[in-house]
């Protein structure tokens, strides 16, 4: 039996439901993030640090929904979504319910995007591991969004398959006004943090020969000094099965520069300066020992944008024989 399992960060499925389409007089807020009600406590006005927060257009939507229908995986570990309602109202209408299986926990995150999954296949334990701290600082939860652990059982739910975890690490983004290169440093040291935080909880919970999938946007690639410590889980070496994808179209173009020189990247940077853009592997899928042998294929679905289809990711998904 093949079981197909992949990533995709949906880029803001923010929600349109409850808001108003025009608004006369938008509160301003010079930080966090407010909300604005009306007598029926429904959200009217929804601001982050000073700016509107609008809903994911349409157009977006529909590019992500055929992505995610052609690639048609079992399990899907979604990032950048805004609430559980959302993420089921998009399966039900974008995806006309292809996964009946939904899970989302609320995060950490100020600006209130979450990660979640979907499934065809049904749940087991669903653990968040939210409140985790790290001991470098054990006063401040040290996930930017949450780091989620589901069991994925078989269609009769006779057997667990495998252990599915996904998260979302700390973004490069440095906030307007904040300096720029205290506050890399400072989101590379949140980011390594996660990092360690995520092998130690693994190690924790997994035994040696359990069958288990990391995956997630990591904003970082598999070979950043800040990741070092991700595909290191005590007792075993974690296999990075988007090592050498096939994409589902070859990457376009770049005007100037040499493009892309793998197949092996989900992201493409675009420097402000006269650099060439980057593209890097952020979104990522690693495997137990336990399950190397069951890994057939991997395949990321190539954007047709520069910017990106719906999203300014690319998913990638992987076979798994069981």
């Amino acid at each position: 039996m093949l079981v197909s399992v992949g990533t995709f960060n949906l880029n803001n499925l923010f929600s349109r439901f409850n808001f108003q389409a025009a608004i006369s007089n938008i509160p301003q807020s010079s930080g966090g993030f407010s909300l604005e009600f009306d007598d029926e406590r429904n959200v009217q006005v929804r601001t982050f640090m000073g700016h509107m927060v609008k809903g994911k257009e349409i157009a977006e939507t529909q590019a992500i929904a055929k992505r995610i229908q052609a690639m048609n995986v079992d399990v899907l570990a979604v990032q950048e979504v805004e609430h559980i309602e959302i993420l089921k109202s998009f399966n039900h209408d974008f995806l006309n319910g292809l996964y009946p299986h939904v899970a989302l926990i609320e995060g950490n995150d100020s600006r209130m995007i979450d990660i979640g999954v979907l499934s065809k296949l049904p749940f087991g334990a669903i653990t968040s591991f939210q409140a985790a701290v790290h001991p470098a600082e054990p006063e401040r939860r040290v996930f930017s969004r949450d780091l989620l652990r589901i069991e994925i059982l078989n269609a009769n739910r006779s057997k667990k398959l495998f252990t599915f975890y996904n998260t979302h690490l700390k973004s490069h983004y440095v906030p307007f006004g904040q300096n720029q290169e205290s506050g890399e440093i400072q989101a590379n040291h949140r980011r390594r943090l996660q990092a360690e935080t995520i092998s130690r909880l693994i190690a924790e919970t997994e035994r040696p020969n359990s069958s288990f999938i990391l995956t997630g946007d990591m904003n970082d690639p598999p070979d950043s000094e800040f990741l070092q410590s991700l595909p290191r889980v005590e007792g075993q070496d974690l296999f990075n099965a988007l090592h050498n994808p096939t994409e589902t179209r070859p990457a376009k173009a770049e005007k100037e520069g040499p493009g892309p020189q793998t197949p092996a990247w989900t992201y493409r940077r675009n420097p402000a300066g006269p650099e060439p853009p980057t593209y890097q592997l952020i979104d990522q899928i690693w495997l137990s020992r336990a399950l190397i042998g069951r890994f057939v294929a991997a395949h990321i679905d190539r954007r047709t944008k520069h910017g990106g289809d719906g999203s300014d990711h690319d998913p990638a998904w992987i076979e798994l024989n069981f």
